[in-house]
């Protein structure tokens, strides 16, 4: 049996307009690329300098992140189910659109765990046996396993890099809905049921995205490409980080799921 999403008439541009409907236009000045650092210090452990702040602007992101999604008639028409799937599989990518359009700044500052070649000359000082590495298997881009992944220089570049392209870019309230758009209607989910219309929603999401720029930067044939390489960039970024980084260091251990749900349950 079909669901009422798929079987009923969809409303063009109803989804546009809800996206458009609450975002506030921003000037964001232009950002030059994050600073390359050599593949040792990558793996470095590192932490928000104040995290306290920057967790306290990320919960803000999301909650405005969510009320974004629940506001799109479209994603309303969705089983409920099907809801969840979506804004489990794309929170993460959709909070860094939202710290990307709210102009947030991450201040890092190096952890003091120590690093492995520390801990095995520690342990040969006292006659123990040198700790093995144990690498925790890693997790899919877009779903967070549930155990600790202490966020590494490394990946807080990739998020400072995503960041900066979208600040060079100077990307407009529209562009960020239609990215939006874009990252929230995935089919390609396994368990979806309504991967048609879903796809549908997408496509629509990214034929608006690429008529706006036509329209707006007539003079740069590229834009489009650009702003679809800052939804490549998001790919790459593990959304298990982003908890680690935002939310640990206030409310420990995160269940996103659970998180998720009961926000998307509450009239936000």
């Amino acid at each position: 049996m079909a669901c009422r999403c798929c079987s009923e008439g969809r409303r063009h541009s109803s989804i546009l307009y809800s996206i458009l409907r609450s975002q506030e236009e921003r000037a964001v000045p232009a950002a030059g690329p994050a600073p390359r650092g050599c593949p040792c210090g990558s793996r470095r452990r590192v932490a928000l300098r104040s995290p306290q702040v920057a967790c306290k602007a990320a919960s803000a992101v999301l909650v405005k992140t969510l009320r974004f999604v629940q506001n799109v008639p479209c994603f309303q028409e969705l089983p409920l189910d099907e809801q969840l799937l979506l804004v489990r599989s794309c929170w993460a990518p959709l909070l860094l659109l939202g710290l990307a359009q709210e102009r947030v700044h991450l201040e890092t500052v190096e952890s003091a765990e120590p690093s492995m070649l520390q801990r095995i000359l520690t342990a040969r000082q006292h006659g123990e046996r040198p700790p093995a590495p144990a690498p925790a298997p890693a997790p899919a881009p877009g779903r967070p396993h549930h155990g600790p992944h202490p966020p590494s220089a490394g990946d807080i570049q990739a998020i400072k890099g995503f960041l900066a392209k979208c600040w060079s870019l100077d990307i407009s309230t529209k562009e960020y809905a239609y990215l939006k758009g874009t990252v929230l209607f995935n089919p390609d989910l396994p368990g979806l049921q309504c991967t048609q219309y879903i796809e549908g929603l997408q496509r629509e999401a990214q034929e608006a995205l690429n008529e706006h720029v036509r329209l707006i930067h007539r003079g740069d044939e590229a834009r489009f490409a650009k702003l679809n390489v800052v939804l490549s960039l998001l790919r790459s970024i593990n959304a298990n980080v982003v908890a680690e980084l935002f939310f640990r260091p206030i409310i420990g251990a995160v269940n996103m799921d659970d998180m998720l749900l009961e926000m998307l349950c509450a009239k936000l």
